[in-house]
């Protein structure tokens, strides 16, 4: 009712601002994750929503004064790590929370502790949307039954990975090392005094990434800010394969500088190569305005069915193309056409693989982000130049002319070796066709669409037979259950 802006629905009206913070505060750790992206969206809500939904990112209630002496006797009894330590948080969140502390040598820290009891927490929140998902799992079709089963078991699995600061540690070090010469700032891990429940990191100052006041009283500017952020998750997605998952305004800091600085190595995610490339042909594509590739490549990507018609929706692209491609377009124009397309949409066969999850919901946080700067900022319009411009480098192009051409000399026998060997198997007739997952699939669906009202009319035939074996009086019974079989496998549809 918020996002569409409507006032009631069936009597019910929308929650207040503050309601609305505290409910989804109540529901716990998995639904402060999901409810985190939506608070980055200034196109969705109202600006007394925003301010409220933004404490979810780092200013959630902190743990009690009894649970944090367990949590943090159980990190640091046995260990005289701290010169200094504040008891109140400055930062809490769904998993953990954060404190200043002083090192033995004085060194400033940043001490994050997980909640008490968080893994029992989130636990219970997977067997919940299992249960849910299991219950109205009927109710979909295979598309929606396939998509909603990728988000429970992709999220459950990642945030029982977040949970473990081990992990975080681990995804930190390595981040750190694969994008050190990327000219954003990583905080630094003090690993002699990490555990699976406390990580220990350098103090990092900064504004909020949307802090919008401080960032313009100190002459920030924030264009080149979201056009280097953009450019590092390109970087992330296409070139290294290999992306943090989580960059809402709580972990996305700007110095007085103007340096971005990312925190919290939780949800970092790797890309398979074959997703890579998927979205690499997409991007490419909707900047050639190809949209036949374009749909091709979301086949690929898994998240149009292999079976869709790619003429309807290649012409379907092209429109929507052209609409959110006007410069004119305001947030609540935009918003309406977003919910006009997702209507029109409803029935085609769209679909959400666990490899797409993340980058969706990448996406969406870094769109809305954008959108806290500039007024009609959108991907197509504002982020599909900047992902073009970075396609050449994502399919390993040199910089110079020199340099293509010695990488091509290079490959010329690797080249040639692989002709040969594909004309020697044409030649003796050794030519293997390969079936994608969602060719497998779709196949699958169709012999069971097929087979299943078969087995069901021989079922009432036999039943049939059965019952006039039981008793001859109930031939009527038994001749509607024979004429329902027949119908059954003659009208399969």
């Amino acid at each position: 009712m918020l996002i569409k802006k409507k006032e009631s629905f069936l009597g019910l009206k929308p929650l207040q601002p503050k309601r609305l913070n505290a409910t989804i505060i109540l529901l716990g750790a998995s639904f402060i994750k999901l409810a985190q992206v939506l608070a980055t969206r200034s196109d969705f809500f109202s600006q007394e929503y925003l301010c409220e939904l933004k404490e979810l990112h780092d200013q959630l209630p902190a743990m009690s004064k009894s649970e944090f002496s367990k949590v943090y006797e159980g990190a640091f009894a046995k260990r005289s790590c701290f010169k200094s330590f504040e008891e109140v948080p400055i930062a809490s969140a769904s998993i953990g929370q954060v404190h200043i502390a002083h090192l033995q040598d004085g060194i400033k820290v940043a001490v994050k502790l997980r909640r008490y009891n968080i893994k029992e927490q989130v636990s219970a929140d997977i067997n919940i949307l299992n249960f849910f998902n299991n219950l109205f799992k009927p109710l979909f079709s295979t598309y929606t039954k396939n998509s909603i089963d990728a988000v429970v078991s992709e999220f459950s699995k990642m945030i029982l990975q977040e949970v473990s600061f081990q992990n975080e540690l681990h995804n930190l070090k390595s981040f750190s090392e694969v994008y050190k010469e990327s000219g954003i700032k990583f905080p630094k891990p003090y690993e002699m005094y990490c555990c699976d429940s406390a990580i220990v990191m350098s103090f990092e100052e900064g504004f909020r990434f949307d802090d919008k006041e401080n960032l313009l009283k100190h002459d920030i500017d924030f264009r080149p800010l979201i056009k280097k952020l953009v450019n590092f998750y390109t970087d992330q997605m296409l070139l290294q394969g290999y992306f943090h998952a989580d960059p809402h305004p709580g972990n996305l800091l700007v110095s007085r500088e103007g340096e971005l600085i990312l925190l919290d190595f939780g949800m970092v995610k790797r890309v398979p190569n074959k997703t890579r490339i998927a979205i690499i042909e997409l991007i490419k594509a909707a900047n050639e305005e190809n949209y036949e590739l374009y749909i091709s490549a979301n086949k690929r990507l898994g998240t149009i069915a292999y079976e869709a018609p790619t003429a309807e929706l290649a012409e379907f692209s092209a429109k929507m193309f052209a609409i959110f491609s006007n410069e004119n377009l305001t947030s609540e124009s935009m918003q309406q056409l977003a919910f006009d397309v997702l209507a029109t949409t409803k029935d085609f066969p769209f679909k959400l693989p666990s490899d797409a999850i993340y980058i969706l919901r990448v996406s969406a946080i870094i769109e809305g982000l954008g959108t806290t700067y500039i007024e009609n900022f959108n991907g197509i319009k504002d982020i599909l130049p900047t992902l073009q411009e970075n396609i050449p480098k994502a399919l390993g192009a040199k910089d110079g002319f020199r340099e293509l051409i010695v990488q091509s000399v290079k490959d010329a026998p690797f080249v040639l070796q692989n002709i040969q060997t594909s004309v020697q198997k044409i030649a003796e007739d050794d030519v293997e066709v390969k079936l994608s997952d969602d060719q497998l699939h779709w196949i699958a669906k169709e012999i069971k669409s097929y087979i299943k009202p078969l087995l069901g009319g021989f079922v009432l035939i036999i039943a049939s037979f059965f019952t006039l074996l039981y008793d001859n009086e109930l031939k009527t019974f038994a001749l509607v259950l024979f004429g329902l079989g027949v119908l059954r496998i003659f009208f399969k549809r």
